[in-house]
């Protein structure tokens, strides 16, 4: 294909442009052809041997990247290309190059992914098993009547939380910060049979906002004969305002507590995620107030579209405003 663009009367930096390769290999290629005729163009790699990177290359290669270095003896704790090499290599595969290395990892569709950090849950792993098992159950088992939703709370910050956009080559998203951070709060209850979010705002995360949660959600589920509830083992989730506040409602309201450090079991969070997707990441809001206003429009958007990522326009910011 380079020769033939070449004959047409292109140029090589042209033809390349076109073909997505180098200049060089094109000029390789039109110095053969000329030198040699047709023949010179036939793929010389038929007589490279076996190929390397074969299934049981890819095989090996998965099981190594499925845990870190320092597990297979290295004194490094993240991988790269030449160190996947020799690891791969002291396994008595064939020795390969870097580049070689890097298409195998496409080949697999292997990224470089920031690792998510977490806290270890300190109970043991059959009781975490276990619990998260018995609210699995609860909501398998609990009738329309007795509806079950998975509450937590979020952090709304001015300073918006920078991340990823497309962007056009030489490019790059400018994000403008306010400076002097601000912040707000939300509870949140997220219907697991109706996918419904029911949420309330507040100006700390403290008792109160749980409590505003609780009789907000007591009056709008006046028919259920129970409401439960499952949430994490934050304070504001067991502290005496909380329990006054649960016995005032004449044990409507009965709360089911994740394993420690589970977030993974509270479906909410998904929701959270979406929310700082779709308003707050690289934001542009100069006050709290129209930051809230978005974060409000998303929220009853997503209850009435059914969508993680609805349909808004800025006409739709007003009506909600």
């Amino acid at each position: 294909m380079a020769v033939a663009a070449v004959g047409r009367g292109a140029s090589c930096n042209a033809a390349a442009r076109d073909l997505g390769c180098a200049t060089s290999t094109v000029v390789s290629a039109v110095r053969r052809y000329r030198e040699a005729g047709r023949g010179a163009l036939r793929d010389r790699r038929e007589g490279n041997g076996q190929r390397k990177v074969d299934e049981r290359f890819r095989e090996r290669l998965t099981r190594v990247l499925q845990r870190t270095p320092e597990d297979w003896g290295w004194c490094r704790p993240t991988w790269t290309r030449e160190l996947l090499c020799l690891e791969l290599e002291r396994r008595g595969l064939p020795q390969v190059s870097v580049a070689t290395m890097g298409r195998a990892l496409t080949s697999l569709g292997a990224r470089r992914k920031a690792a998510r950090p977490i806290v270890q849950c300190p109970w043991p792993a059959w009781k975490r098993r276990r619990r998260l098992y018995e609210l699995k159950c609860l909501h398998a088992h609990k009738p329309p009547e007795e509806p079950v939703l998975h509450v937590d709370e979020v952090d709304i910050h001015l300073n918006p939380k920078v991340g990823h956009d497309w962007c056009l080559p030489g490019q790059r998203r400018v994000v403008v910060t306010p400076g002097n951070n601000q912040k707000r709060f939300l509870a949140g209850a997220l219907n697991v049979r109706t996918g419904k979010l029911t949420w309330v705002e507040g100006k700390s995360k403290a008792s109160d906002l749980f409590i505003q949660l609780l009789w907000h959600l007591a009056g709008e589920y006046r028919r259920a004969r129970r409401i439960h509830l499952v949430l994490d083992n934050a304070a504001v989730h067991t502290s005496q305002k909380t329990r006054k506040a649960l016995a005032q409602l004449g044990g409507r309201i009965v709360l089911h507590f994740l394993p420690p450090y589970c977030p993974q079991g509270n479906r909410i969070e998904r929701v959270w995620l979406d929310l700082h997707a779709n308003v707050t990441r690289n934001h542009r809001c100069r006050t709290m107030d129209q930051l809230m206003v978005r974060v409000h429009a998303y929220l009853a958007a997503r209850n009435a579209q059914r969508s993680a990522s609805p349909c808004l326009r800025r006409a739709d910011l007003r009506r909600t405003a």
